[in-house]
């Protein structure tokens, strides 16, 4: 017998339908189509410029005298280095669509797929960490410094984001590194746990780990810090020098609800619009980071890959940069909407 649909059932169908239908449910259907195009072409020219670069992993082999060509030509038919790049590319994109598989590491001998998910989590919990850091403090004294405008605060704070935006992430990570130790043991200077870190309670787990972030999350937030504040402060400004701001003013409302409520409201408007290429530039400089602080993250993952050759690894590596900064634009160009109604989607194009 053929079971009857509950109502409840059609409710949810219907609100399913309703969402798929509004403008919120078409523009992220219209987003994920041009992303799947997007991560093709990035593949595609990831392919050619890592190919393009002189040798490949076996031949990085030839130098061992223990390894006899015969096993040299076994290994390039194991992992297809024997085929053109065209059918290497397409070879290896059909085993993604069809298996979900992205190869294996020609370094670890292990699935790619189980590389990447073991070390993602861990650039995703410094990158989101840092960015939660560098707003929570960058857009306050962006405020601040927008507010009391050319006065001694504002003059500290603009000189605090110059020196911040004039150091490399790489020179604030070797800074930091020799601050921890000089303060040892207060900071630990490198990987993301303790040795005794099985032994101890969940919370002290977290703990652990957290303790273990402070350094490489201050290195990937200093940059990002300044330019943002430098952004608010830019913005805020210009949004209080309006005639509706002047308005406001003029009609006796309280000055905090002029700059909370009316001008932050329009001023916050290009920073999340930033978010999305935030996302992108502090995985970048988590690369960094975990190099410096011996992290067990992506960034050092690829590192090795870009050394040893490690095509499949690799392009798995590049694929997910990619994927991650387009679901940033996406999340981007969401939140805009929520924060202003009166920004349609079909503009944000």
């Amino acid at each position: 017998m053929n079971k009857i649909p509950s109502k409840s059932d059609e409710n949810f169908q219907e609100t399913f339908l309703k969402l798929l239908t509004s403008e919120t449910g078409s523009y992220i259907i219209k987003r994920i189509c041009q992303a799947i195009l997007t991560l093709l072409l990035a593949s595609i020219l990831s392919f050619i410029i890592i190919q393009l670069a002189p040798g490949d992993y076996v031949d990085t082999l030839k130098q061992n005298p223990k390894i006899s060509p015969e096993r040299i030509e076994e290994l390039k038919e194991q992992f297809g280095l024997n085929r053109s790049w065209a059918e290497q590319y397409f070879l290896w994109l059909w085993q993604i669509f069809t298996k979900g598989d992205f190869g294996t590491s020609f370094i670890y001998q292990r699935s790619v797929s189980l590389l990447i998910s073991e070390r993602v989590s861990a650039t995703l919990l410094l990158a989101f960490s840092s960015l939660f850091l560098t707003w929570a403090i960058a857009i306050p004294l962006g405020i601040i410094a927008a507010v009391k405008q050319n006065n001694l605060t504002d003059r500290c704070l603009r000189i605090i984001s110059y020196i911040g935006q004039g150091f490399p992430s790489f020179i604030t990570a070797l800074l930091l590194l020799i601050f921890a130790q000089i303060t040892t043991p207060l900071f630990p200077v490198g990987g993301m746990t303790s040795i005794n870190h099985t032994d101890l309670s969940w919370f002290g787990k977290i703990l652990d780990i957290s303790w273990h972030m402070i350094l490489p999350t201050l290195a990937l937030s200093i940059t990002s810090f300044a330019s943002l504040q430098r952004i608010t402060r830019g913005e805020l400004l210009d949004v209080l020098r309006q005639d509706y701001i002047q308005t406001a003013r003029a009609k006796g409302l309280p000055e905090n609800k002029v700059i909370y409520v009316h001008a932050l409201r329009n001023a916050i408007n290009p920073l999340i619009t930033l978010l999305g290429f935030e996302l992108a530039s502090l995985l970048s400089g988590a690369f960094t980071a975990e190099f410096f602080f011996n992290w067990p993250g992506l960034g050092r993952l690829t590192l090795q890959a870009v050394q040893a050759q490690d095509l499949y690894l690799l392009m798995a590596s590049l694929v997910v940069g990619s994927v991650l900064l387009v679901l940033g634009n996406l999340i981007a160009d969401i939140l805009l909407k929520v924060a202003d109604p009166r920004i349609r989607f079909e503009n944000l194009n």
